[in-house]
Formats: structure tokens, C-alpha cells, sequence
């Protein structure tokens, strides 16, 4: 093997990018959602249970509107959003309640000059509270589910993500952004279809609903302790339950 081919086959097997799920990933807001979720529909003389809410655990916000909807609540599409999304960012604004080990990896990542995004069905306005609570150049861009027609399990939002940032990484480096050598990290079904679905390798630390072993994502309990080679190492591996 040549020099050079040594070098080619090192580069393929160097972590470019990873793109970051926010709810339920980066940070633990879900107990928030659900319970300005169980707020709102009291509020409209239904009822609400967790067993509802886990249902919406990663789905776009316009299909968790709809379910509120059926549910009793009497208020519009983009009015039940626009409601449950300033109760989460004021709950936030108390306590941002981050995922543990998350912001430890994104950290190292970003050390390592691994480039980071957030890829979420959340709003901007919400992510924009949680990215500011960052430090600066950490996450360099949102990509919410405001920005796209189809929410996960629709790969729509990370195709968008690695489009605007693969533009952006060949004007700065003269390379090209690859998928397999890219990580999305996800905590729920909707979520870790679209990651696959994208072609991108997928990370999947389930939360509030458990995961199964399909083949399409590596599967972790935490990402306490992780660091980047370890998701490194990830790009070479077949995840479990993938057909060989």
C-alpha cells in the first residue's frame, strides 16, 4: 500500500460532522412538553395521560397539535405551537435540563474540529434558547421543524442540515462533506427513521421510548463518557441486528 493510499483510507475513516437531535438528546425537555402538554388540555375540560405524550415523543410539532386537538384542546395548529413551545422556553429559562454526558461530547467534538448542528422538529425559538446557552461555535446552525414541509420519521430536515453544511465545509476545506463519515445522534423512533433514512451513520440513545435492534443505528444507553473517537469508531462498525 502506497503512502497515499494509507492517507485516503485515514481520511475516510475520520469523524466529519455529527448532527444533534435536541429533545430528548442534547437536553431533557420532554418532562416539559408533557406537562404544559397535560396543562393545556385540563385547561380545555379534556384529559391527557403520559401514555399520549410519549406518542409525540419526536414527531413534528403540527402532528402533536393534531392529537391536542383530538384531545379536546380548542385552538389552532400553529396557535397550540406557538403556546407549547413559550411554556417549554420558560420552564428553560429556569433550568435547562441537559442530557447527561452531552454537553461533555459536544465539547470534545468540537475541540477535535468535529462540526457540529442541531437538527430538531422543535421550533427555532426554543432551539435558539438552548444553542444560546452553549458556548459560542459549538453548534453552528438549527435546522427546526419550521424550516422543513415533513417532519421526522422524513428525512427532509437532515438532508437540509447536511446540504447546508456541505456547501459550507467545501468553500472552507476544498473537501466534500460524505454521510457515511457523519453521525446523527437521536433518542426516539420518528427521529432515528429520519437519520438512517439520510444516509448519514446513526447514534440512537433511546429515553422515554425504547429502541429496537433493526440494523438501522448503533445503539447506546448514555452518552456519559463518550468522547470522539469513540463515535469515530462508530463509522467502521455494523450496527446490531443489520443484516451481513
Amino acid at each position: 500500500m502506497t503512502h497515499h493510499e494509507k492517507r485516503t483510507m485515514v481520511g475516510m475513516s475520520e469523524l466529519q460532522a455529527v448532527f444533534w437531535d435536541m429533545d430528548g438528546t442534547l437536553v431533557d425537555t420532554e418532562p416539559y412538553w408533557i406537562e404544559s402538554q397535560h396543562e393545556l388540555v385540563e385547561a380545555h375540560g379534556g384529559t391527557w395521560s403520559d401514555e399520549k405524550a410519549h406518542l409525540l415523543v419526536g414527531q413534528a410539532l403540527d402532528f402533536s397539535a393534531k392529537i391536542l386537538q383530538e384531545s379536546g384542546v380548542r385552538m389552532g395548529t400553529e396557535e397550540i405551537i406557538t403556546h407549547l413551545i413559550g411554556e417549554v422556553i420558560a420552564k428553560c429559562s429556569a433550568e435547562i435540563p441537559w442530557r447527561p454526558g452531552a454537553r461533555e461530547l459536544l465539547s470534545d467534538l468540537h475541540a477535535q474540529g468535529v462540526r457540529n448542528a442541531l437538527v430538531t422538529m422543535s421550533w427555532k425559538p426554543l432551539a435558539e434558547a438552548i444553542v444560546s446557552a452553549l458556548p459560542d461555535g459549538q453548534m453552528e446552525f438549527i435546522v427546526s421543524g419550521d424550516m422543513v414541509s415533513a417532519g421526522k420519521p422524513d428525512p427532509e430536515a437532515y438532508n437540509l442540515a447536511f446540504d447546508t453544511m456541505s456547501q459550507d465545509h467545501r468553500e472552507r476545506t476544498g473537501e466534500d462533506l460524505v454521510r457515511e463519515r457523519c453521525v446523527a445522534i437521536e433518542d426516539s423512533v420518528p427521529g432515528t427513521a429520519a437519520a438512517a433514512a439520510s444516509g448519514m451513520v446513526t447514534l440512537a440513545v433511546p429515553h422515554y421510548t425504547p429502541l429496537p435492534e433493526n440494523g438501522q443505528c448503533h445503539l447506546l444507553q448514555t452518552l456519559q463518557g463518550l468522547g470522539t473517537e469513540d463515535l469515530t469508531q462508530l463509522l467502521s462498525k455494523t450496527p446490531a441486528g443489520a443484516a451481513v
